[in-house]
This record gives C-alpha cells, sequence and structure tokens, in this order.
C-alpha cells in the first residue's frame, strides 16, 4: 500500500479552518472529556491551551472558563493546531497576576508518544514522514503491548488512543491517580515501561537482566505476544535482516564471535536468503555449536534472541513526552497542516484493523458538509455538523471513553456523601 498522501485542501487557509472549526470540530466532546463533568470544573478552568496561529506564532497559557468562550476564542483564532496541557494551581490568563512561586502545574493526563521516526532504523517499506499500512504493524504492536501492561501493572482504566494524524499515536490517561502524579513519579513510570533505549542508531538497546537470567515477569508476558508478531512483521513483512545492512545489525546483537563469524561467512555466500532463512540459520548455528541444552552459553544465546524480539517489536516511546507535568499535547481532533487528517480516536481492541489512510482529511469533510447542504438556512451556528458526517463514529468513541470518567466522578461523589 502506498504512503500518505497529502491532503489537497489547504488546511493553513483561515477559511478552511475557520469551517472546520465552526461546524464540525467537536468542543463539547472536548469540553466533557477534559472536565469529567458537565459543569465547568478546575480540570478546565485551570487548563493550559496552547495556540499556533499564522507565520507560527505560539501563543501560551490561554485559558477559558465555558465551552463557548473556548469555541469563540479558537475560531476567532483560527491556529493551525493547539495543544492541551496541565491544570494548573491559577488560571493560566492571571498568572502574570499570581505570585511567582504560586503558579504551579499540579494535574494533568499522564501522556505517551508513539512516533513512527523511531522505528527508521528497522522498518523497510517507508521512512521519515512516510507510513503506510505495513509499518503502521509497528504502532499496532506498541499500542497492544502498552495499553495491557499499563492495565494490568498499574490499574489505570481510562485510556485514550489517538491518532497524531500523520505518523504515530497518543496516549492520554485520565485516571486520577495517574492525573495526580508529580514529575518524578511520571519519570518512574516511564523508565519502567521503556525497554528499547532511544538516541542509538545501532548495536543492543535493551538492557532488561544479565546473561541468561529470565525476563521480568512484566516483560515475559509481552515477549509471549510478540514472539507470535515477530515471525510475520520482521522476518516476512519488513524483511529486516535480508540486505547485507539489516543482518549486520543483527549479528551485532548476538554476544558469540563464533557464532556471528559462522553466520557471516554464510550469508555472505548467500546475499539473497529471506530474514526467515537467517533466523533460522541462527538457531540451528546455536545448536550445532552447543548442542547440550543446559550449556551456559546456549542459555545466554536463547535470551539474546528473546532481547533481539524486544529490540525488533516492543514499543519506542517518547520518553520526554511523559515525564513533565506542563509538558503539552496535540489535542484530539486537531488538523495535521501537513496531511490535513483529523487526530482521531483509536480502539485499541480493533488497532490492528485501523488503516492511517482511512482516516477523514479537513477536505473530505467539507465535500460531505457541500454534499448534505445547509440545515441553517439564517446562517446560525452550526454546533454538531460532525454529527451528518465521517467524524462521527470518532467522535462516539470519545464521548463512550468520557462517559466512564464521567461514572467514576459520580460513583465518588456518592461514596463522599454517604462516608460520614
Amino acid at each position: 500500500m502506498a504512503a500518505l498522501q497529502t491532503e489537497l485542501v489547504d488546511v493553513t487557509s483561515q477559511e478552511v479552518m475557520l469551517t472546520f472549526y465552526r461546524r464540525l470540530y467537536p468542543f463539547k466532546s472536548i469540553f466533557a472529556w477534559i472536565n469529567h463533568q458537565h459543569t465547568p470544573a478546575r480540570l478546565f478552568t485551570h487548563r493550559e491551551f496552547a495556540f499556533t496561529i499564522k507565520n507560527d506564532v505560539y501563543l501560551r497559557y490561554n485559558s477559558f472558563n465555558t465551552v463557548d468562550e473556548f469555541k469563540k476564542n479558537v475560531c476567532l483564532l483560527t491556529p493551525s493546531r493547539f495543544e492541551i496541557g496541565p491544570v494548573y494551581t491559577v488560571r493560566p490568563k492571571d498568572r502574570k497576576t499570581a505570585r511567582k512561586d504560586a503558579f504551579k502545574p499540579v494535574q494533568r493526563e499522564l501522556v505517551f508518544d508513539i512516533d513512527m521516526t523511531d522505528y527508521d532504523p528497522i522498518r523497510t517499506c517507508c521512512s521519515e514522514a512516510g507510513i503506510c499500512k505495513r509499518c503502521w504493524t509497528f504502532i499496532a504492536a506498541a499500542v497492544r503491548v502498552l495499553d495491557t501492561a499499563i492495565r494490568d501493572q498499574f490499574g489505570y482504566q481510562h485510556l485514550l488512543w489517538v491518532y497524531s494524524g500523520r505518523r504515530g499515536i497518543h496516549l492520554w490517561i485520565s485516571d486520577k491517580e495517574a492525573m495526580d502524579l508529580n514529575d518524578e513519579q511520571r519519570k518512574a513510570v516511564v523508565n519502567w515501561l521503556s525497554v528499547v533505549q532511544a538516541g542509538k542508531e545501532s548495536g543492543k538497546k535493551v538492557h532488561v537482566r544479565s546473561g541468561s537470567k529470565p525476563l521480568p515477569p512484566s516483560l515475559r508476558a509481552a515477549l509471549d505476544e510478540l514472539v507470535d508478531i515477530f515471525p510475520d512483521l520482521i522476518l516476512d513483512d519488513q524483511d529486516c535482516f535480508g540486505s547485507e545492512k539489516g543482518y549486520e545489525s543483527l549479528l551485532d546483537l548476538i554476544p558469540d564471535p563464533k557464532i556471528v563469524d559462522g553466520l557471516r561467512e554464510l550469508w555472505t555466500s548467500d546475499p539473497t536468503s529471506s530474514s526467515s532463512d537467517k533466523w533460522a540459520d541462527l538457531k540451528n548455528q546455536i545448536k550445532k555449536c552447543y548442542p547440550q541444552k543446559d550449556n551456559p552459553k546456549r542459555a545466554i544465546l536463547s535470551a539474546s534472541m528473546e532481547d533481539i524480539i524486544l529490540q525488533y517489536t516492543y514499543p519506542r516511546l517518547d520518553a520526554e513526552v511523559s515525564k513533565h507535568r506542563n509538558h503539552l499535547l496535540k489535542a484530539p481532533f486537531c488538523v495535521h497542516p501537513k496531511t490535513g487528517r483529523v487526530c482521531v480516536p483509536v480502539d485499541p481492541s480493533h488497532i490492528d484493523e485501523f488503516d492511517p489512510s482511512a482516516v477523514p482529511t479537513v477536505g473530505q469533510l467539507l465535500r460531505e458538509l457541500d454534499a448534505i447542504g445547509s440545515s441553517n438556512e439564517h446562517g446560525a451556528e452550526h454546533h454538531s455538523d460532525w454529527e451528518r458526517t465521517s467524524l462521527k463514529p470518532y467522535v462516539d468513541m470519545l464521548d463512550k471513553h468520557t462517559q466512564g470518567l464521567m461514572n467514576e466522578v459520580r460513583r465518588e461523589k456518592r461514596e463522599m456523601d454517604t462516608s460520614w
């Protein structure tokens, strides 16, 4: 499948973005999601919003009292995108009148960012900004592993996955315990979940044990799933070890010079062998050199093969995004300026079926509006025209997610009312 095509509609046009915000952007749904209830609370009124407007001017520390004020200002500024930040002790718009030490971030969703460019050293179908259904499988695997790990190991329930509009995916965790984490606690969570070290072009990036020691139980569960993904994704589809550069990267991860020399000689003499063949060669070479199953060197090599599977398939996290409460992240349902695609929620239980090239673009949505015509002849505001477009199932997904948050808030209030 071809990589995503750039949207033909000029998404830098203020007229285009004004129409999008007036008629299609689900402000009420976004408000309810970050506020956790229908009446404005501190989660909304003390929340920072940052806007990118014409000429890449960046406006920070905006805050609003109501959802109508929120929409009015967005339509006035017509930003190319906007970001959602933390909840502060003081309303961000009033920060200049507060004592300097009194303006601090106190709450924020725990967020994660997975970007396809971090897979450039291993994916073979696309590179840099390119993305297709084939390499999306890396993201799909990351979503399944991370979603399960966070729910099982931390007990968080309110996870919202959002396609970034181009080549990645964001995760917003809205459980109260996650919202209240300080920076050190966030850093600890990220470090716990980070397995593949970023920033290294080649060589071993997975350091999760010593020698042949067993994997921690948390990683063993992930590996059990990734072992099934590895043959189809890495060996067959991406053929990561098919080229000389690819198999040399594999050889760099094998901690036994005798095995490495034997494999290099074999693969140099047969440069057309597939990645599946090379992986089988590795297994056979280990058995040949160390036929006894209880041989310590064989155990180390078996462990290194597990680490290789992790290195090629485990989620690659942008850790800096997650560590600080004052970090801002692009809001769901914004339009990506390069592709014109809307940043829509994604159902993790159907992540394998998700196709980034099928996500609605702003141009497509505007054409859908033109096709259905105007429902209001007097020119009044259109508050929910998204309901009549292909954006509807994605907004419904957000609303369903938000309902779970609101149910929890109501349950906590009932418990407080009866606790006396």
